[in-house]
C-alpha cells in the first residue's frame, strides 16, 4: 500500500490500493528524522473525532472515506499498534487491509493504548478525558492506567474508574463494542467504554462471527477492537512474527468483509504506530534523578516531576542531557502547544509532570518502575510520525 500524491495546489489523493480519497497535505504532520513533532491534528483528522463524525450527528467531515456516508451500518475496527507507515511498508502482505480506500490520520498525544483508545471511544482529546499516558500520578501514586494498578495492587477500591473518566463513549449512545472476553469488566475497560454494551470473543477467528451476527441483527454502528499487532511488535519486533501476525489480522479483516452486506462499510483504523527500540535504552544520570520526585508516562513520552523548588534545574539538567535525542519541554510547554488537546482544564495539570522527554531518535528511557516480563523491542508514545500516523481506511461489504 505505497501511498502517491498527485494534483496540483492545495487539493491532493492519496491512493491506496486501487481507491482514491481527497486529503489535505497537513495531515501528514512532521517527520522522525526532524527536530519537528509531528503534533496531533486534534481540530482536524484525528481519532478523536471518529466517533462523533459517525454518532454526533453532524455532517460527516471531508477527511472521513465518503464511502461510509451513507452506509446501513459501519464497523469500525481499531487494530492496536498498526501505524500507517508499518502499513505502507508491508502492504503486500496486507491485500485487504491495501484494497481499502483512505489515508493516514493522526493519533493523541502520547501516542500510547490507554490514551488513544479512550480519545477514540469517547470523542474527546486528552486533556478533556485525563487520560493522559500509560502511567499516570493519580492521587499521590503513579498508576498504570490499562491495569488500573501500581506495584501494591489494585487501584479500583480508592479511585473508581467512573469517577476519574465520567464521559459516556459513543455520544451518549448503546453502541455494541466486540472486545477480547478478558477485557471485559476491568477498570479500564469501564472508565473508556462506559455506556457501551460489551460482546466477548476469545480468537481471532470469532471476531468477524460477532460481528457479523450483530449488523445482521440490526447494529447500525459496531466497535471492535484487537489487540494482536502491539502485542508482537513489543515483544517480537518487527521482523518474520510481526509479518505474520499482520499476515493473520488481514486475513480477518478479509473475512469480515466477506461476513457482511455490501451496503454496509468496514472502517479500520489503529491508536499508534510503533518505532523498534531493541537494547537502545537510555539511562537518566544519578545527578538528574536526585532532582526527581517520580517518573510517570513511558519510555517514549518520560514524564520527570520534580523535588520541590528544583523545577528549573530539573528542565536545565534534562535539556543538556537528553536535547539531542528528545523534545525535552516543560510542562507550560507542552499545554501551549497543544499536545493533548487545544484547551486544558485546570483539574487535569496535576496529572502530568514538570518535565517532559519525548524521543525522536529510536531509543527509550529506561525506569525500573517502568518494566515488565520482557523487554520490549518496540515501542511507542513520542510524536514521530512511525508513532503519531495511523490507517483510516473503509471498504464495502462483500456479501
Amino acid at each position: 500500500m505505497l501511498l502517491h500524491r498527485v494534483g496540483v495546489g492545495d487539493v491532493y489523493w492519496w491512493t491506496v490500493g486501487m481507491g482514491t480519497e481527497e486529503r489535505s497535505p497537513e495531515v501528514l504532520g512532521g517527520g522522525s528524522s526532524s527536530p519537528t513533532p509531528c503534533l496531533p491534528d486534534y481540530q482536524g483528522a484525528n481519532v478523536a473525532g471518529i466517533i462523533p463524525a459517525f454518532l454526533s450527528g453532524a455532517p460527516i467531515p471531508s477527511w472521513v472515506p465518503q464511502i461510509a456516508a451513507n452506509a446501513s451500518a459501519v464497523v469500525l475496527v481499531v487494530l492496536d499498534g498498526l501505524g500507517w507507515n508499518q502499513l505502507a511498508e508491508r502492504h503486500e502482505l496486507a491485500p485487504n487491509l491495501s484494497s481499502l480506500i483512505g489515508g493516514p490520520i493522526t493519533t493523541v498525544a502520547p501516542s500510547t493504548t490507554a490514551t488513544a483508545l479512550t480519545s477514540i471511544a469517547t470523542g474527546l482529546t486528552p486533556a478533556e478525558h485525563g487520560v493522559l499516558g500509560y502511567r499516570m500520578l493519580m492521587r499521590g501514586a503513579v498508576t498504570n492506567m490499562l491495569r488500573w494498578a501500581t506495584d501494591a495492587g489494585n487501584r479500583r477500591h480508592d479511585v473508581a474508574p467512573r469517577e476519574l473518566q465520567p464521559v459516556r463513549a459513543f455520544c451518549g449512545q448503546r453502541v455494541p463494542y466486540v472486545t477480547s472476553q478478558e477485557l471485559i469488566g476491568s477498570s479500564f475497560s469501564d472508565a473508556h467504554l462506559y455506556g457501551g454494551v460489551p460482546h466477548g470473543y476469545r480468537a481471532l477467528s470469532s471476531l468477524p462471527v460477532v460481528v457479523a451476527e450483530l449488523v445482521a441483527g440490526g447494529a447500525s454502528f459496531v466497535h471492535a477492537y484487537y489487540p494482536g499487532i502491539d502485542k508482537i511488535a513489543h515483544e517480537r519486533g518487527f521482523g518474520e512474527f510481526y509479518d505474520a501476525e499482520l499476515a493473520a489480522t488481514d486475513h480477518m479483516i478479509g473475512d469480515l468483509l466477506q461476513r457482511l452486506p455490501k451496503d454496509a462499510v468496514v472502517v479500520v483504523t489503529a491508536d499508534h504506530g510503533q518505532v523498534e527500540v531493541g537494547d537502545q535504552l537510555v539511562y537518566p544520570s544519578d545527578q538528574l534523578l536526585r532532582l526527581v520526585e517520580v517518573q510517570s508516562g513511558e519510555g517514549r513520552m518520560r514524564w520527570f516531576h520534580s523535588r520541590p523548588g528544583a523545577e528549573t534545574e530539573l528542565f536545565d539538567a534534562a535539556l543538556e542531557e537528553f536535547g539531542h535525542i528528545a523534545w525535552v519541554k516543560r510542562r507550560s510547554e507542552v499545554i501551549d502547544e497543544g499536545w493533548f488537546g487545544p484547551h486544558f482544564p485546570t483539574p487535569m495539570v496535576a496529572r502530568l509532570g514538570d518535565v517532559v522527554v519525548a524521543p525522536f531518535e529510536p531509543v527509550s528511557l529506561f525506569e525500573a518502575a517502568d518494566t515488565g516480563p520482557f523487554e520490549l523491542i518496540c515501542r511507542h508514545g513520542s510524536l514521530t510520525e512511525h508513532e503519531v500516523l495511523v490507517p483510516f481506511i473503509a471498504g464495502h461489504g462483500l456479501r
